[in-house]
């Protein structure tokens, strides 16, 4: 066998967002919570991480790259992905290029990893759970690897506690789990993307900075000195998963809105009730907070639910393209763009929302009159950088395209 071959798979993943949020860990290591938590999957199409992984007899040490720049893989997170995978790593035999690998060479041989995000890292958008996801599912496909979904997810786990929840499409339960090796902490699909596809989702993005607390140090406070955490942990999470659980199996969007947006203003709560206090909120993310419970109460019935994760964007899910069509008129008036920026770029992913909503260009949202039930005809230019409309989406997928590759068939380097 010659030395010089590159084996390569190339993997994409979904990012999550929690609609019952995870908010503290009862292990830092193994990042075990304290609580079970609810996400739905994204659209893939519209927010992923695509992930190229390579072995070759060539290379002299792990080395990865994250949207173009070379990144250390010394961190523990990394470290522990690596090491669980290549554990359970078996036999590979690829005959076309004449390449057989034992189970015991994988110990020896070294990894090339190239992970490229289709949007912003770091910005509360659950990049770091696409991306382990990502790293773990393509890992497992290299090195051919029999766990199934559930089993990877407690591997995902310990990169980043919401990445196991990507490893399924549709609505996901992240099972806190008893054992203290974390074997039962990992992620179940509840219903998969085509058991409520009437739901649309419209996220603003605020900012696309990074963020002033990263998730893991605020996270490590709030255990330390939030009693509402304890008390949101032990009393309230239990009875909200199962009534959850039942509102998504049930397709009841009113229970679901109302759980949703209660979720996510206690987990904010806890923030506050941190000790520094964490703000990941900020004036629009209120603002954006009243126009959907004004809306909604207009309606007299939740015509939207919203949600923010450690960061300042708004999640926001509509039952149905109607409702979605109306939220983004209701949007695009309170938070134009600025006066340079053109609608295409504005409103980003599935775009035929626009339609619905009658608005095929900057004159059409200059038209639109005041939602009746603000009360307020006031607008914010330039407060929203952008909206991404999706929806709920599929779990990972192996590229068999090789053009998608991120990393170069013949070097195994960044094409």
């Amino acid at each position: 066998m010659g030395e010089k071959w590159v084996l390569m798979k190339t993997a994409q993943t979904p990012t999550n967002i929690a609609v019952i949020k995870y908010r503290g860990k009862r292990d830092e290591t193994l990042i075990l919570p304290v609580n079970d938590s609810i996400s739905v999957t994204l659209d893939p199409a519209h927010l992923c991480t695509t992930t190229t992984v390579a072995v070759s007899p060539a290379f002299q040490q792990d080395r990865m790259w994250l949207n173009g720049k070379e990144i250390s893989l010394s961190g523990g997170r990394y470290q522990n992905c690596l090491r669980e995978i290549r554990k359970r790593a078996r036999e590979v035999e690829d005959k076309e290029k004449g390449i057989k690998i034992e189970k015991k060479d994988w110990e020896k041989l070294h990894l090339h990893i190239a992970s490229y995000n289709n949007f912003p890292t770091a910005a509360g958008l659950a990049s770091s759970a696409a991306g382990f996801a990502c790293l773990v599912f393509a890992l497992a496909k290299l090195m051919n690897v029999e766990e199934d979904e559930s089993q990877l997810s407690a591997i995902a786990r310990q990169g980043s506690g919401s990445a196991c929840r990507s490893l399924f499409g549709g609505f996901v339960k992240w099972i806190m789990g008893k054992e203290e090796d974390g074997s039962d902490s990992l992620a179940v699909q509840l219903v998969d993307e085509k058991h409520w596809d009437d739901l649309f989702i419209v996220i603003a993005v605020v900012s696309s900075r990074q963020k002033e607390t990263s998730s893991t140090s605020g996270m490590h406070e709030s255990v330390e000195t939030s009693l509402l955490l304890q008390h949101r942990a032990k009393e309230v999470v239990p009875k909200r998963t199962i009534q959850m659980e039942e509102a998504i199996k049930g397709r009841d969007f009113a229970s679901f809105a109302k759980l949703t947006c209660a979720d996510s203003n206690q987990f904010h709560a806890v923030c506050l009730d941190t000790s520094p206090p964490i703000f990941y909120m900020n004036d629009t993310s209120h603002r954006i907070i009243s126009h959907v419970e004004k809306w909604n109460r207009s309606e007299g019935s939740p015509q939207v639910a919203y949600t923010f994760d450690a960061g300042p964007n708004a999640v926001l899910i509509a039952r149905n393209r109607k409702a979605a069509a109306q939220l983004l008129q209701r949007l695009l008036f309170s938070f134009p763009p600025k006066s340079d920026t053109d609608l295409d770029s504005y409103i980003i992913g599935d775009k035929t929302i626009l339609q619905d909503a009658g608005l095929e260009g900057m004159r059409d949202v200059e038209a639109l009159s005041p939602p009746p039930e603000n009360g307020s005809a006031q607008k914010y230019p330039g407060d929203v950088n952008y909206f991404i409309c999706t929806r709920p989406g599929k779990g990972p997928i192996l590229l068999s395209n090789e053009n998608l590759a991120l990393l170069d068939p013949e070097t195994g380097l960044p094409k």
